[in-house]
């Protein structure tokens, strides 16, 4: 069965435009404390949700958003919580990184590799209760060295559990490239615990769509779980506000503050030596340069409009769509900051 471009691009765009308002209102300072999108994961979320049924179960890491827009938790309540008020999803307690839904068997947490152990939590529970449900896992390639995520592997593994790891690797391990802080192949490591892997162009959705049927389709059947690797890009990187894409944004706003810093730091009579403070600006500077080759800024790596791409053969439809979802969202944020109840 081909997967339904159609629908998958609008719960895709939907996500992507809540976010963005999102970003919107966390530059404005309406939102305090850091804020991790999930801009770039799109077409993972999407490909795997949109084959979840009554019944099924997530774990969510600290960026949920979209998975829970797909699901179907009202948008509205979302937005209030991250804005810390009472009529929030989570009583305007839980911010954006620990968003609950009992309603729809989804949790999320800040605490990296925590998915691993509720999900198969989630798997248990639906293995003696509800036979055919299924739970899924989502995080990012640095979970994959918590010693609680291999445990739930493990477990999911020996106890044949319908559960779903979903691996979004974007490379980095907030700004450390994981290359740098992981050994050998994180399929293997799946292999060698006798959970099945598969490897999946994140940025893809009808591929992830057509892989994750195979894996889903095997959890609902009894024969235990699957992990996917999905290869994906942050297209803010680890959270917003990251310095090195706000410099090369908006240069005139960013540089002289940062120069000024800078220069005063290397002239400065004490602390280290005038070599070290010159290596020093060095790693900076590459650092910063290095970004101008960061594949965040590619737009090949954008699953929303790879998806787009797919449609444009039938403009009035596709644009009737954008229309329409541009105005969902819209009234969404409008409403809430107006104060009005939807």
């Amino acid at each position: 069965m081909a997967a339904d471009l159609w629908s998958l691009y609008a719960s895709m765009l939907r996500s992507r435009l809540f976010e963005e308002a999102i970003a919107k209102l966390w530059h404005d300072g309406y939102i305090s404390g850091e804020m991790h999108l999930g801009t770039g994961e799109e077409a993972v979320v999407a490909g795997i949700v949109s084959q979840m049924q009554d019944g099924d179960a997530m774990a969510l890491d600290h960026r949920g958003t979209a998975a829970l827009l797909m699901r179907g938790v009202d948008p509205a309540s979302i937005v209030r919580e991250l804005l810390g008020r009472s009529g929030g999803l989570c009583g305007g307690m839980g911010g954006h990184m620990h968003l609950f839904s009992r309603a729809h068997l989804a949790a999320s947490s800040g605490i990296v590799g925590s998915t691993g152990p509720c999900a198969a939590g989630f798997a248990l529970a639906a293995q003696y209760l509800n036979p055919g449900a299924i739970a899924v896992a989502f995080f990012g390639e640095g979970a994959m060295n918590q010693g609680m995520l291999m445990e739930s592997l493990n477990l999911a593994s020996v106890w044949a559990l319908p559960l779903l790891f979903v691996c979004k690797d974007d490379g980095w391990s907030i700004t450390t490239e994981s290359k740098k802080t992981t050994g050998g192949q994180l399929q293997e490591r799946c292999r060698g615990l006798g959970v099945p892997a598969a490897e999946v162009d994140g940025i893809d959705v009808a591929e992830v769509t057509a892989v994750a049927r195979t894996a889903i389709e095997r959890a609902r059947g009894g024969m235990g779980p699957t992990f996917l690797r999905a290869s994906c890009v942050h297209l803010e990187a680890h959270f917003l506000g990251y310095q090195p894409l706000r410099i090369l944004r908006e240069p005139m706003k960013e540089a002289p503050g940062i120069g000024v810093s800078l220069t005063r730091s290397l002239l400065k009579r004490r602390g280290a030596s005038l070599h070290d403070r010159a290596a020093a600006l060095k790693a900076v500077l590459e650092g910063v340069l290095s970004t101008l080759h960061d594949p965040r800024r590619d737009p090949a790596n954008d699953p929303v409009s790879r998806a787009r791409e797919a449609l444009l053969s039938d403009p009035p439809r596709l644009q009737e769509l954008e229309a329409r979802t541009e105005r969902e969202i819209n009234h969404v944020f409008t409403s809430v900051l107006a104060g009005n109840s939807l």
